[in-house]
C-alpha cells in the first residue's frame, strides 16, 4: 500500500444473507410437514446450514485479515438472460476478487481434466461422486459481472478499455470452507490450481495477488464507490427455494379435505393421483395409506391420519 493511503482494514458493505431467512421459513414448514415431506424439508435445511457455516468462516478469516477491503456478501446480479448469486465480492486496493464458497463435506479431488470428485463416508458406507465444477460456475459469475459493469460504461472507448484490463483486475477464487476436507489437486494443472483453495489459505493468497499485481492501486473513495455500485446492482433473488415445500404443505392441507370427503388427492411431488394401498408388509401391514400412482418413480406416501 502506498505511504500516501491510510490503513482502512476490511469493512463489510453487505454483511447479512438470504440464506439465515430461508432457514428460519424451512424450520416453520418443517414443524407444519407430515413425515415424508418433513425429512426433504430438514434435508434442505441440513444443506443450508452447511453453507451458511461455511461462509461464516470465510468472513471470519475476512474480518480479521488486516487487509484493506470493501466486502459485499450474497449479492445476486442480472444482465438481460444472465444471473450470478455471488457469495462474496472483496475489493481490494489492486484487484476485485470473486469468491465462490464450498463448505463440501468429505474428500475433494481434481484431476488433470478438470473434474472434480468428491469421496465421503455415511454410516460406514464409502461414496464417490462428481461434483459440478465449482470453477466453471464461477466463471459464470464473473462474466455477469463483466457484462454489468461494461454497461454502466458511458462510451465505446471506456468500454473496451475495461474490457481489456479486466483479466488483470478481476480474480475467481474457489475456496472450500470445511476445515475437514482435505484438497487432492496434484494432477490438477497449475491454472486449476491456482483458483481452488482452503479457508484458511484465504488471506495469504489475497495478500500474494496483491504483491504480484503490477496494476495501480485503487484509492479508498475508488474502492467504496465500486463496491456501492455493485450493491446498487444487487437485487432480490427471485428463486425462493421454500415456495416448492410450502406448495407441498398447501396440497396437503387440502388432501385431508378431500380424503374427507371421498375426493381425489393428488401428489405434492409429482402431481399424480394418490391411490388407497394397504400395506402387505413390515410393523403397519394390514394399514392402509394413500401412494403415489407414480410409484416407482415418485415414492410418495401420505398417512391416513396426519
Amino acid at each position: 500500500m502506498s505511504i500516501f493511503q491510510k490503513s482502512i482494514g476490511p469493512i463489510f458493505v453487505k454483511e447479512d444473507s438470504d440464506t439465515s431467512a430461508f432457514i428460519v421459513k424451512m424450520k416453520g414448514l418443517s414443524a407444519e410437514a407430515s413425515p415424508r415431506i418433513k425429512e426433504e424439508i430438514d434435508k434442505q435445511i441440513k444443506l443450508a446450514s452447511y453453507g451458511e457455516t461455511g461462509e461464516k468462516n470465510i468472513a471470519f478469516e475476512l474480518k480479521n485479515s488486516g487487509l484493506d477491503m470493501y466486502i459485499l456478501h450474497d449479492i445476486y446480479l442480472e444482465h438481460e438472460d444472465l444471473s450470478a448469486q455471488i457469495d462474496y465480492l472483496i475489493i481490494c486496493r489492486k484487484k476485485v476478487y470473486i469468491l465462490e464458497c464450498k463448505n463440501l463435506v468429505g474428500d475433494i479431488e481434481v484431476d488433470s481434466n478438470g473434474q472434480f470428485t468428491r469421496k465421503y463416508e455415511i454410516n460406514g458406507k464409502k461414496y464417490k461422486e462428481s461434483i459440478y465444477s465449482p470453477i466453471t460456475q464461477n466463471e459464470r459469475h464473473m462474466n455477469v459481472i463483466k457484462e454489468v459493469r461494461k454497461s454502466s460504461k458511458s462510451n465505446f472507448v471506456t468500454k473496451q478499455i475495461f474490457l481489456s484490463n479486466f483479466e488483470k483486475g478481476y480474480q475467481s477464487i474457489v475456496v472450500l470452507a470445511n476445515p475437514k476436507s482435505c484438497l487432492n489437486d496434484k494432477y490438477a494443472k497449475k491454472e486449476i490450481k491456482q483458483k481452488v483453495i482452503r479457508a484458511d489459505q484465504l488471506v495469504a493468497f489475497i495478500k500474494k495477488c496483491e504483491s504480484e499485481c503490477d496494476e495501480p492501486e485503487y484509492f479508498e473513495k475508488d474502492m467504496k464507490d465500486l463496491a456501492e455500485f455493485y450493491l446498487s446492482k444487487s437485487i432480490p433473488n427471485k428463486s425462493d427455494y421454500s415456495k416448492k415445500y410450502e406448495e407441498f404443505l398447501k396440497i396437503e392441507k387440502d388432501n385431508v379435505v378431500k380424503a374427507q370427503n371421498n375426493e381425489e388427492q393428488i401428489c405434492p411431488k409429482c402431481g399424480s393421483k394418490l391411490v388407497l394401498r394397504t400395506a402387505r408388509t413390515g410393523q403397519y401391514a394390514g394399514k392402509q395409506f394413500y401412494g403415489c400412482s407414480g410409484y416407482p418413480n415418485c415414492k410418495y406416501i401420505q398417512n391416513i391420519c396426519l
